[in-house]
Order: structure tokens, then C-alpha cells, then sequence
């Protein structure tokens, strides 16, 4: 729902150089998220490129220093792969994960394609070409090639299955990956997600019967007032192996580079995500 979002003139991507330059350093994941990474597990990050059928994936593959670990897939919003995703990569992996998050957009640009201070917005309609290349069936080919790059890391237990991590129109990513490789995807976490559930034959909530993991589908306020009738579609579709709640808190409230960041809405959502990941990883 990140294109139909409705934003205020002041809201901005708060791209920080304290943010920017303590994450490249190999930061704490506490940078951003206060006293969390006194518990967190020692991990051990590193960039990384993905041959896909269309081009090379720029990535960050961080997992715990130590032991194999399951794999996640982590897509970003539309705002793309930069600091905020890479934190929330190193305090997952922290919790005992191999987590791969990548750049959605790396059939147009590398790196960090939003800028400092960038009104968010604007940068919506800048990147909304390549958000459009992002098609069900490039979602499906990208996911393929990432469980299967996943695979292949020492890091990585492949006796246990695979989780996938989505934002905003990256959310509905997780539920075509988990519809494409139901043998290796059992647990899908869509946060503030967008086209979930619509009246498109292709809707990813009509997948539901083609996949076998369970799900976790946190829905913003602001979007269920605009779309009430998603939530029980996504109910309906998934039964009990879904959890679909409603959050008090607006569109992108996850991520902590967010404008619209809520830190107690923020750790709540992260915590039911931990336990959908220890529970369909098995």
C-alpha cells in the first residue's frame, strides 16, 4: 500500500550519518533499537552478490558467528535496501538466524536508492518504475534464486526450513515465495503490507492452498480504515496457520528509519515475528 499512502510535507527517510556511518563500521545492533544487543547472539555480516536469472543481486548476509543457523529472506519497503535493513538484519541474526536481506532493485540501481532527507513521497514516484518490474512472476524468480543461494552457505541449517521477511510491497513477496517453494518455506512475516488480499485473480491470498508454512500478517491502521475487508480475506484464506491482527499505527511503523516509526508498536510486531520464526523452522 506504499504507493496509495497518504504522507504529511514533513514526512522524510531519516537516513542519518550517525546511522550510515555506524552500520558500514560493523555496528551493534543497538545503534537504532536501544539495549537490545546486550542479549544478542555475536554475529558476523558481510555484502554479498546473487547471480539471478535477470542480473546480479546486491545483498547483506549477516548470521551468527558461530553454528549454522536457519536461513531468512528479508525484502525491504520502497525504499530499498540501506542502514535501517541492514541493522534489523544484524539483531535478527542476533535471535539465531542466517539472514539475507537484498536490493529489490537491482535491475535498475545498487546500493542505497533513496537519499538523505529525501521526501518520502517523492521518492515513491521516483522509484515506482522499478517497483513495477517487480512482477509476481520476477518475485517468484528472485525467491528462487535467494533459498537456493541460502543453500549453499556453510552458515546456513538446511535440515531446517526457510523464513521470509517482507515490508510494505514487499510483503505480499512472502507469500508467492512460500507458494513457490512450500518445501522450503515455513514461515512467511508480512509487516504493513500491501495487495495482500484483492479482487485480482493473481491476489497472493488466493495462494494460500499452495503453501504449507505458517504466516504473520501485521496490518497497519491507516490501511485497514482503507481496506477493511483485507483482513478477513486473509483470515479466511489461511485459517489458523495465519495470525492477522491489526496494529494502532500507521503505515511503516516498523522500520526504524521510518517517519512514521512506532518503537513500541515496532517491538511488539518484532516479537510475534521471533516466535512465527522458532515455530515454522523446524
Amino acid at each position: 500500500m506504499c504507493e496509495r499512502d497518504e504522507f504529511h510535507a514533513d514526512d522524510r527517510i531519516r537516513l542519518s550519518r550517525r546511522a550510515f556511518g555506524a552500520l558500514t563500521g560493523g555496528a551493534s545492533v543497538a545503534v537504532l533499537w536501544g539495549g537490545s544487543a546486550a542479549r544478542a547472539e555475536e554475529v558476523a555480516g558481510t555484502d554479498v552478490e546473487i547471480a539471478t536469472p535477470d542480473g546480479t543481486v546486491d545483498g547483506y548476509f549477516v548470521h551468527p558467528a558461530s553454528g549454522k543457523a536457519p536461513g531468512v529472506i528479508m525484502w525491504p519497503d520502497i525504499y530499498g535496501l540501506r542502514p535501517a535493513f541492514r541493522e534489523m538484519a544484524d539483531r535478527l541474526a542476533g535471535s539465531g538466524y542466517a539472514v539475507l536481506v537484498v536490493n529489490p532493485f537491482y535491475r535498475d540501481a545498487r546500493g542505497v536508492v533513496v537519499k538523505e532527507g529525501e521526501e518520502m513521497s517523492a521518492a515513491i514516484e521516483r522509484l515506482r518504475p522499478y517497483a513495477r518490474k517487480l512482477t509476481p512472476a520476477a518475485v517468484v524468480s528472485d525467491a528462487t534464486a535467494f533459498a537456493a543461494w541460502l543453500d549453499a552457505q556453510p552458515a546456513v541449517d538446511t535440515g531446517r526450513r526457510i523464513g521470509a521477511v517482507g515490508f510494505c510491497m514487499s510483503g505480499s513477496y512472502t507469500v508467492r515465495a512460500a507458494a513457490a517453494l512450500p518445501d522450503r518455506v515455513g514461515a512467511g512475516a508480512s509487516f504493513h503490507g500491501g495487495g495482500l488480499a484483492t479482487d485480482a485473480p493473481d491476489s497472493p491470498h488466493r495462494l494460500a492452498p499452495e503453501t504449507e508454512g505458517r504466516f504473520l500478517f501485521a496490518i497497519a491502521q491507516n490501511d485497514d480504515a482503507k481496506d477493511p475487508q483485507a483482513k478477513m480475506l486473509l483470515a479466511q484464506a489461511f485459517g489458523d496457520r495465519a495470525e492477522v491482527e491489526v496494529y494502532p499505527a500507521d503505515h511503516g511503523w516498523v522500520p526504524p528509519d521510518s517517519a512514521r516509526h512506532d518503537e513500541a508498536q515496532a517491538e511488539k510486531a518484532w516479537g510475534r515475528m521471533l516466535a512465527l520464526l522458532e515455530g515454522g523452522l523446524a
